[in-house]
């Protein structure tokens, strides 16, 4: 009976909403949003060598993709809900590191908060895919990139001031909203998750359900678009701002447009009402054509400084398109069986991104110039959409009740 008379602030129902994982990703939001600034400040500064760097996120992303791989098999072994707590207080272990600020501490710092991201995305994937019913999976992702619009917009801009300010500030703070995940994680109380019943068997290893995931055309399909999607943000994230630079722009430039960017979240869940309204093969292919056009015609137009940024500009928001509805494909061609198995694979996208994109940028730098890198992206995007014409015309429509006369 005392539950009758709790605030209705504190309330929640015992089956989680989608706005209890949207909660859960705008929280998260606050983290990396911050640290998506001031890490890379803080290692190029305590390891004094852009090159040093560059092996030190290079390191960060095979170890997090390893890690990624290994999450399935650790929650056989361990409840979900203590396999999601680990990984965010890996967030907390790679804050007290990054502080410390020897060349040691900051790059296990940076690979602490690899790990936490790959582990945390894994996990709040299953979550979703256990609670969320397939036709809802587009409104899921449409009302967590609407939470996550404020954090990823102020963090970033936020995390560079505090960094001038004092280097450990964006550190405790983005600490403190790890700390605020995981109260909300227990809070909710999602447990680990439904259970599926398998087959009696031995468990299966990493290479298992690598082996699944390589039999299923339409998974490989799903977890690239989120490869190119993700690679293409890099570019936007990394390579913009040197190009500024380097065409004599204000070095700010890259981080005002990329704070500008991430207001496009705010409207997710309206450009997931008209995507699914489009349908999503549809969606996918315009949101990719219209990509590979932009990032080509700014490689093209780099003499124009000023109209390469803003064609940029314009391509970031097919990017945040591709967030809302890009990984639809993916998650919707998920066999209930295979959830945490699965996630784990596409949650790799993000580490694959990170390894691809820095090599083949070394690799363009030698025959072209920063704009050249704008251009492989671009042909990247066009091949992305050229496999989606494969995509069922009717992935993500409302499927007729079975129930019916």
């Amino acid at each position: 009976m005392a539950l009758h008379y709790l605030p209705l602030a504190l309330k929640h129902s015992s089956t989680p909403r989608i706005e209890h994982f949207a909660l859960l990703t705008g929280l998260e939001a606050a983290v990396r949003g911050m640290l998506i600034s001031a890490m890379p400040l803080a290692v190029y500064q305590v390891l004094g060598d852009a090159q040093l760097t560059s092996i030190a996120y290079l390191i960060a992303g095979f170890v997090a993709l390893f890690c990624g791989l290994m999450v399935p098999m650790v929650t056989r072994y361990l409840p979900r809900r203590w396999v999601y707590t680990a990984g965010a207080m890996l967030y907390l272990l790679g804050m007290t590191l990054a502080i410390t600020g020897t060349p040691l501490t900051i790059t296990l710092g940076l690979i602490c908060n690899a790990m936490a991201t790959a582990t945390v995305f894994i996990c709040l994937n299953a979550y979703v895919l256990d609670y969320v019913e397939r036709g809802n999976l587009g409104h899921s992702q449409g009302v967590q990139m609407a939470y996550s619009a404020v954090p990823w917009a102020v963090g970033p801009v936020l995390g560079v001031w505090l960094y001038e300010k004092w280097p450990p500030a964006p550190f405790l703070l983005a600490g403190g909203f790890a700390l605020l995940l995981i109260l909300a994680f227990w809070w909710l109380r999602l447990g680990n998750g439904r259970q599926i019943s398998r087959a009696r068997g031995p468990a299966v290893n990493p290479l298992g359900f690598l082996g699944r995931f390589l039999r299923q055309p339409r998974l490989i399909a799903g977890w690239a678009f989120a490869v190119v999607r993700s690679c293409g943000w890099w570019v936007y994230i990394v390579y913009l701002p040197i190009f500024c630079v380097e065409a004599g722009l204000s070095s700010k430039t890259g981080g005002v447009v990329l704070s500008l960017s991430n207001t496009f979240l705010f409207i997710a869940p309206l450009i997931n009402r008209h995507a699914l309204r489009l349908s999503v093969r549809r969606s996918v292919r315009l949101a990719f054509l219209a990509a590979g056009v932009l990032l080509s015609a700014s490689a093209l137009l780099s003499f124009l400084p000023l109209v390469t940024v803003a064609l940029a500009f314009a391509a970031s928001f097919c990017f945040v398109t591709l967030d809302v509805v890009g990984g639809l494909p993916f998650l919707m061609s998920v066999k209930p069986s295979e959830r945490t198995e699965m996630a784990a694979v596409y949650a790799s996208f993000r580490d694959v991104s990170g390894i691809v994109t820095p090599g083949l940028a070394w690799a363009v730098l030698f025959v072209a110039p920063v704009p050249g890198i704008f251009l492989a992206a671009g042909l990247a995007c066009f091949g992305c959409w050229w496999i989606a014409a494969s995509l069922h015309p009717r992935l993500g429509a409302a499927r007729p009740s079975r129930g019916g006369a």
